[in-house]
C-alpha cells in the first residue's frame, strides 16, 4: 500500500502509461533509452511519415510519459516532496489522537504525551511570567561560554602502553567479556555491561566496537588509542549519574544499536568517515542531559533555552558539549583527520544529533517513508544513495531508530527502560508541581497510565518508524518487528482492570455503556483490542472471543478532508484521495511491493479472561492501583533510584 503523495503520483503515472500502451497497441514498446537525461522534453517531430497518425500520436505520447517519469524519478525528494508527506502524516496522527483523547482521561493523557513530545509545537502558547530565582543559583557567566563542561578532579589521561583490554581498569573481565561477546547482536544487556565495567558502559562499548566492528577507523584515521580512551572517559563523566534514563547507559545502548544497524547488509554502502560520524554522534547525543524536556527548559526560561532560542535546546547543547570536550587535554580523537574530513564529519554529526529532537519525528518518518516508497515504484527498485542529502537522511533515521529502540529489545530490558523513563518523568513532574507550573503529560505520578502510554507509544510512534525502516532494509529487521509486537502485547495485557474513576464512570453510564472497565481506550487506540482493558465492547460478562487487528492504518475516509476544511478554504489538492496507513504491518513480513499487512489476533472480551500468551519470559502480572495506593509505590521507584543501583527496584502495583 503506497501512502506518501509523491510515490502515489509516480505509481499512478506508471499505471497510466501502462494502460495507454495497451489501449494503443504499444505495450511491446519499452521506454526510450536514447533520450537525454536533461531537462528538455522529447521532440514531437521525429516520427516516421509512414506510420499512421494515431500511431504517431501514441508513440509521441508514450515518449512524453517516459520523459516525465524519468524526471520525477530523478527528482530530489528530500525537502518539498517529503514535506507533503510530513504534513499528511501529522494531520492523520492529530485526527487519531483527537479521537483517542475523547474516550477517557487516560486516553487524553496518552494523546497529550504523544502530541507534546513527537509533534512540533505551534506558536500559540501563553507567555509565562519569569520564575522566581531559586536559592543557590550559580554565578552569572558569559552566554558564549558552554555550560556543563567541567574540569576533571583527576587527570583522565591514559598512557598508550598501559591501556587495559576493555579500555578501563577495575572491570570484572570474565563477566564483561561474556556480555560484550554480543556487541554485534541486537539486544545487548547494557545494564550488565554497566555493572561489570564499574559504570563505564559507554567507554567499554565504544572501545569494543572500534576494535571489533569499526576497527579500520583506528588505522584509517590514525586515532590514538590513548586519546580515544581519555576522550571517552571524559565524555562519560559528563553524563549525569543522578539522571535515571538519559545517562551513560542509554548512550551506550544507542551506540551499540547504531553499530548493529550500520552492519545491516542492505546498507553496506557507507564510508569509514560516515560510520565514524554515526558512532560519535550516538555517543554524544545526550551528554550533559539534565533529565528534563526541552519544553520544561523553555517554560522555565532557562539559560540554555535563551542561548539556543528555544530551538532544539538540548540537542544543540549536547553537540556543543561533545565538540567542546575534544579540546580538552589529550581528547582530540580527530587530530589526524584532514581539514576537509573534520568539516565533513562535524556537519554529519550535527545533522544526526539534531535529528534526535523527538519533535522532528514526523518529519523524519515522512522523509524515510517517501524515500522507501519512491524506491518501490521506480523501475530500478533499488536505493541509490548517491548524494549527501539521501545518505544523511538514512543516517539520521538510523540514529533516531536506535534512540527509539527500547520497545524492540527483549522484554526484561524494555521494562527496565520503562521504569527509568518514568522515574525521570515523575521527577520533572515534581519540579513542575513545586514551581506551580502545569504538569507535563505523563509526568504526574498520581495519575500516570504507564501501560496505556507504552501501548500508544508503540502504536503511534515506534511501530510506524520501525516498520518503515524494515521496508528499507527488508528482510533484515523482521526479528526486531516481531519482538516489538510481542512487547506491545505484553503491555496491552497489563492494562488495569480496576474500576473507572467516578467522573469517567458517570460519563459512560450517561451514554448507556457499562462502567466496569478501566479507562478503556479500545475504541480509539487501533490495535489495543476490544477487550484490552477488560471491558470488551460492552459485552460485560461475555466469554466469546472478539477479534481485533494489529494493523494501524491512520486512514482518512474519502471526503473527510472536505468536511474538516474551514469555510472559505479549498479542500482539494493532495488530500482528495483516501489517505491510508502510516502504521502497520503485522508479523511475518510483507511482500516487496506492500507496506501494510493485516495480522488478526484474538483476545477474550471478558474482564476475568487471561491475557494472550506472549513470547519470551512470562513476567508476573501487575496492575495499576488506585491513586491513593499508587503514589507510595511510584515514590518508591524514585526512592529506589536515589538510594543507588543496589537498591531493590519497585514496580507499580507490586
Amino acid at each position: 500500500m503506497i501512502v506518501t503523495p509523491f510515490a502515489q503520483v509516480l505509481a499512478s503515472l506508471r499505471t497510466v502509461r501502462g494502460n495507454f500502451a495497451v489501449l494503443t497497441g504499444q505495450q511491446d514498446r519499452s521506454a526510450s533509452k536514447t533520450r537525454s537525461s536533461g531537462s528538455n522534453p522529447p521532440s514531437m517531430c521525429k516520427t516516421s511519415l509512414a506510420e499512421e497518425p494515431h500511431q504517431q500520436l501514441a508513440i509521441e505520447t508514450l515518449d512524453e510519459l517516459d520523459w516525465c517519469l524519468e524526471q520525477l524519478e530523478t527528482l530530489k525528494t528530500r525537502h518539498s516532496v517529503s514535506e507533503m508527506a510530513s504534513n499528511k502524516f501529522k494531520r492523520m496522527l492529530n485526527r487519531e489522537l483527537t479521537q483517542l483523547s475523547e474516550t477517557s482521561r487516560s486516553g487524553n493523557q496518552v494523546s497529550e504525551f504523544i502530541s507534546s513530545t513527537f509533534l512540533e509545537k505551534q506558536h500559540d502558547m501563553d507567555i509565562m511570567s519569569p520564575p522566581s530565582k531559586e536559592k543557590g543559583d550559580k554565578k552569572k557567566r558569559p552566554m558564549s561560554q558552554i555550560s556543563g563542561v567541567k574540569k576533571p578532579t583527576h587527570s583522565p589521561a591514559v598512557a598508550a602502553t598501559t591501556i587495559p583490554r576493555f579500555g578501563v581498569s577495575g572491570v570484572q573481565e570474565v563477566l564483561l567479556d561474556k556480555e560484550l561477546a554480543d556487541v554485534n547482536r541486537w539486544g545487548l544487556d547494557v545494564f550488565k555491561v554497566s555493572q561489570y565495567s564499574g559504570n563505564r558502559p559507554l567507554t567499554v562499548t565504544m572501545y569494543s566496537i572500534f576494535q571489533v566492528g569499526a576497527g579500520p577507523a583506528f588505522k584509517v584515521f590514525k586515532i590514538p588509542a590513548d586519546a580515544f580512551i581519555t576522550f571517552m572517559v571524559t565524555l562519560e563523566d559528563h553524563y549525569h549519574a543522578d539522571v535515571a534514563y538519559h545517562n551513560n547507559i542509554h548512550a551506550a545502548d544507542v551506540v551499540q544499536s547504531t553499530h548493529v544497524l550500520l552492519s545491516t547488509p542492505a546498507l553496506a554502502v557507507f564510508t569509514d568517515l560516515e560510520i565514524l560520524a554515526a558512532l560519535f554522534a550516538s555517543a554524544i547525543h545526550d551528554v550533559d542531559h539534565p533529565g528534563v524536556s526541552n519544553q520544561f527548559l523553555i517554560n522555565t526560561n532557562s539559560e540554555l533555552a535563551l542561548m539556543y532560542n528555544d530551538s532544539s535546546v538540548l540537542e544543540n547543547h549536547h553537540l556543543a558539549v561533545g565538540f567542546k570536550l575534544l579540546q580538552e587535554e589529550n581528547c582530540d580523537i580527530f587530530q589526524n583527520l584532514s581539514k576537509k574530513q573534520r568539516q565533513s564529519l562535524r556537519k554529519m554529526v550535527i545533522d544526526m544529533v539534531l535529528a534526535t529532537d523527538m519533535s522532528k519525528h514526523m518529519n523524519l518518518l515522512a522523509d524515510l517513508k517517501t524515500m522507501v516508497e519512491t524506491k518501490k515504484v521506480t523501475s530500478l527498485g533499488v536505493l541509490l544513495l548517491d548524494n549527501y542529502s539521501d545518505r544523511i537522511q538514512v543516517l539520521q533515521n538510523m540514529v533516531h531508530c536506535a534512540d527509539l529502540s527500547n520497545p524492540t529489545k527483549p522484554l526484561e530490558l524494555y521494562r527496565q527502560w520503562t521504569d527509568r523513563i518514568m522515574v525521570e518523568f515523575f521527577t520533572q513532574g515534581d519540579r513542575e508541581r513545586d514551581k506551580g507550573m502545569e504538569i507535563s503529560p505523563m509526568c504526574d505520578k498520581h495519575n500516570a497510565s504507564i501501560e496505556k502510554n507504552q501501548v500508544g507509544f508503540i502504536d503511534y510512534i515506534v511501530h510506524p518508524l520501525w516498520e518503515t525502516w524494515a521496508d528499507l532494509v527488508h528482510p533484515d529487521a523482521q526479528d526486531i518487528l516481531d519482538t516489538l509486537e510481542d512487547n506491545r502485547e505484553w503491555y496491552q495485557s497489563m492494562i488495569s482492570h480496576s474500576p473507572l474513576p467516578s467522573p469517567e464512570r458517570q460519563e459512560l453510564e450517561t451514554i448507556g455503556l457499562p462502567a466496569t472497565s478501566s479507562s478503556s481506550s479500545s475504541s480509539a487506540l487501533p490495535g489495543s483490542g476490544g477487550g484490552g482493558s477488560g471491558g470488551g465492547n460492552g459485552g460485560g460478562g461475555s466469554t466469546s472471543a472478539d477479534k481485533f487487528q494489529f494493523e494501524l492504518t491512520l486512514e482518512e475516509e474519502e471526503g473527510e478532508s472536505d468536511a474538516e476544511t474551514p469555510p472559505g478554504e479549498s479542500g482539494e489538492g493532495e488530500e482528495g484521495d483516501v489517505e491510508e496507513g502510516c502504521r502497520g504491518r503485522g508479523r511475518g513480513g510483507a511482500p516487496a511491493g506492500s507496506t501494510t499487512t493485516t495480522t488478526t489476533r484474538t483476545e477474550s472480551s471478558s474482564a476475568a479472561a487471561a491475557p494472550p500468551p506472549v513470547a519470551g519470559p512470562q513476567l508476573p502480572r501487575r496492575t495499576l492501583a488506585s491513586d491513593a495506593e499508587r503514589a507510595p509505590a511510584e515514590e518508591g521507584i524514585v526512592a529506589a533510584w536515589e538510594a543507588g543501583s543496589d537498591a531493590p527496584r519497585f514496580r507499580l502495583g507490586s
